[in-house]
């Protein structure tokens, strides 16, 4: 076993959830020795051409990666390891924290084939092909950004990515939707959490009525201009909101959670072109904070 590698707990802990043939009568090769191989590219952030030989053919181990991000299987692993974990209750859901993080975009990201029209007996687009390709550019140059939702144990629970200039208040719905850990006993998959904590930039009428409609505790500040303008209008401003400055304490725990995740050199700055691509690699990196616990 190598730097950074799977260590036999953590192999024993994903292995069930691994697929076993590879469609059509093929078989896979090792998957241990490829998921290492996935592991130190995204730690290292070299280009794939350059991976060490221990992990076989470099070309073997994009194209699963590539397969596995556009087929949703990399999805389908985390959620099976997140529906464990909450059977022997190692997710807190007393609180969720939402924030974002804006990750640099290498210029090898630019320069993907725009879409093309779907032509009948060729192969078409993976579904989570975007026009935009979740590229973008801020006051940080060329940018994308990832949204994400932490629970208590600073592990994630859902992330969404969009380009770098996208504000974070829109994409905390979309964040929350995502959430779904599913129960091995059968049922609905839990959705939601006890109690909600973001920072001002996500304090709005229309957030907070979401929360409220799903009956969801949060503790969100109201900036300085939204509590003027509700006084100023008096009653039909409505009540003030809540806030519990212990619980929003452990804010920081999103903050905690981004940082561990963008501990991946290919996390913290953008290589791939593809957006499906791209959310593959974060999905892999957040399954590496899942499988640590």
């Amino acid at each position: 076993m190598g730097r950074g590698d799977l260590s036999d707990a953590e192999w024993a802990r994903l292995q069930p959830y691994l697929p076993r043939n590879a469609g059509r009568g093929g078989r896979w090769q090792c998957h241990r020795r490829v998921i290492n191989g996935v592991l130190f590219r995204l730690r290292t952030g070299l280009p794939w051409r350059d991976l060490p030989p221990r992990f076989g053919k470099w070309q073997t181990v994009y194209d699963r990666h590539r397969r596995w991000s556009a087929d949703g299987m990399w999805e389908r692993i985390l959620r099976a390891v997140q529906a464990q974990a909450d059977t022997e209750g190692r997710i807190d859901w007393s609180l969720v924290s939402v924030d974002s993080t804006v990750c640099r975009a290498h210029q090898h990201a630019a320069g993907a084939h725009k879409r093309v029209p779907h032509v009948p007996g060729k192969q078409t687009r993976p579904a989570r092909h975007r026009d935009d390709e979740a590229l973008g550019r801020s006051r940080g140059g060329f940018t994308c950004k990832i949204h994400l939702a932490s629970e208590g144990g600073r592990r994630p629970l859902a992330f969404v990515i969009t380009p770098g200039q996208w504000g974070d208040a829109p994409q905390l719905i979309e964040v929350l939707d995502r959430i779904r850990v599913a129960r091995p006993g059968g049922g609905h998959p839990r959705t939601r959490p006890d109690h909600l904590c973001a920072d001002r930039a996500y304090s709005s009428r229309r957030i907070r009525r979401y929360l409220r409609r799903r009956q969801i505790k949060h503790t969100i500040p109201e900036p300085t201009n939204q509590r003027a303008n509700r006084q100023r209008r008096g009653s039909a401003g409505g009540r003030p909101t809540g806030f519990d400055k212990e619980i929003y304490r452990r804010r920081n725990e999103a903050e905690r959670t981004m940082n561990a995740i963008k501990g991946f050199r290919a996390v913290a700055t953008r290589y791939e072109k593809r957006a499906y691509v791209f959310h593959g690699s974060v999905l892999v990196a957040a399954l590496r904070q899942w499988l640590r616990d």
